[in-house]
């Protein structure tokens, strides 16, 4: 994973993965990959229990052209465990979505930010202060998950400190 990754690295890729914590600059960025560099955005929520994952997210990256995800089945490996116990997917579903990533010349892309940072950018948005250690509890099962897709996917860190960005989602 390399903290040096620019914008115009990012955009080089035919589908972009954002992924990491409320308030690191997902949306922000989507934006920027759409209005600079011609992709068509998704913006994913979380996914009802009564609806399937894996066809919900196969069903998006059949999509044709770039595309960049703003928040994907990632983020069901992380809020998963933290808040319902258990994530949806196995680790099994989740490389075989990483695979379809892959042939698309994706690339996941983990945003980072100093949990100050996102605490700021998280009051000034949603007009609520989140606690720092549910911030950081945030960051590091995303790192988790990060460092073990880098061995199966593409994997960049992007510092959303960086190159004069305020991102806010």
């Amino acid at each position: 994973m390399d903290q040096s990754v620019t914008i115009n690295h990012i955009a080089q890729y035919g589908t972009v993965v954002l992924e990491g914590g409320d308030g690191v600059g997902k949306t922000t960025l989507a934006s920027l990959l759409v209005t600079q560099y011609g992709f068509s955005a998704v913006h994913s929520p979380r996914t009802p229990d009564h609806e399937n994952l894996i066809d919900r997210y196969r069903d998006l990256l059949a999509r044709p052209g770039r595309l960049v995800l703003d928040r994907s089945f990632i983020s069901e490996l992380v809020y998963g465990p933290l808040y319902r116990g258990q994530s949806r997917l196995t680790w099994q579903q989740t490389l075989a979505l990483a695979s379809i990533v892959s042939s698309r010349n994706g690339v996941f892309l983990h945003l980072t930010a100093p949990a100050t940072t996102v605490q700021s950018r998280l009051t000034a948005r949603d007009g609520q202060r989140p606690r720092l250690a549910t911030i950081t509890e945030l960051a590091d099962a995303y790192h988790h998950v990060f460092c073990d897709l880098a061995s199966h996917a593409p994997v960049l860190t992007y510092d959303s400190t960086t190159e004069g960005s305020n991102p806010n989602g």
